[in-house]
């Protein structure tokens, strides 16, 4: 057995329809290499680790839950990396699909994490607490819209799912939570800078409230920030609104 730690963020799946829900979405994409995050007790590991012609491996951070899993499953052993999703190296040289119930805690880290891998990330398949869920699906005029939804849906096309009870974990959890998928679009705006539009993106929401003219004054010139498009507030633009911004920073 094992204990559940709240420092971690560990909620473990229980409900076998929904790891089974989950496990049908990763199966449309027809991975050849295959990453879970946190697996922790197994819920889903059981499924996806014999999936025929798939590359499994997962990262485990508790090192009891690694021994229990390597316990539980003997055939994961070599598959298995003790450490976290957000210190590792890619696991794989190539493409890959990225599944977990990820740990609330760092939703958004983790979602930097797969900003990082954009290049190898094809498919990635969360749950998350929903409130980051909505946010990461959310589109422009929305309150949910923000830093995370545009640069997320600039390499990736995102699907929110369904939801999920908080009585399909143990424990429950005190928050609502919804699956989402993210499919890699590759780079149609031609981004060549993808920290140059982390900078514009965050400075924009940094002062959502506010006209774009105010928080994106140092980013450029004075006849550009005369266009009718600084007079909106970031949650107005669409993605392809911030690459047009992009493409006339300083």
């Amino acid at each position: 057995m094992y204990t559940l730690k709240k420092s971690l963020g560990q909620h473990f799946l229980k409900d076998e329809n929904i790891c089974r829900k989950i496990v049908s979405v990763i199966k449309e994409g027809q991975p050849v290499n295959l990453l879970e995050v946190g697996p922790g007790g197994g819920a889903i590991t059981r499924f996806l680790m014999d999936m025929e012609g798939v590359d499994f491996r997962a990262v485990e951070l508790d090192h009891e839950k690694v021994l229990f899993l390597e316990e539980k499953f003997p055939s994961i052993k070599g598959k298995l990396v003790e450490g976290s999703i957000l210190d590792i190296d890619a696991p794989f040289p190539g493409a890959f699909t990225l599944v977990g119930n990820f740990p609330y805690n760092i939703s958004s880290q983790i979602l930097f994490r797969v900003l990082d891998w954009k290049d190898q990330v094809e498919t990635m398949v969360g749950m998350f607490q929903k409130e980051v869920a909505v946010r990461v699906t959310a589109g422009p005029g929305s309150k949910d819209y923000g830093i995370l939804s545009v640069l997320i849906q600039t390499y990736f096309r995102v699907e929110y799912l369904f939801e999920v009870h908080e009585n399909c974990f143990q424990p429950p959890p005190k928050v609502k939570s919804a699956v989402i998928r993210l499919i890699n679009i590759g780079n149609p705006w031609k981004v060549d800078d993808f920290h140059k539009l982390l900078r514009l993106v965050k400075a924009a929401f940094g002062q959502r409230r506010k006209q774009l003219r105010n928080p994106l004054k140092p980013y450029f010139s004075a006849d550009i920030l005369q266009e009718d498009i600084f007079s909106k507030r970031a949650e107005q633009l669409s993605v392809g609104d911030f690459i047009g911004l992009l493409n006339k920073m300083l």
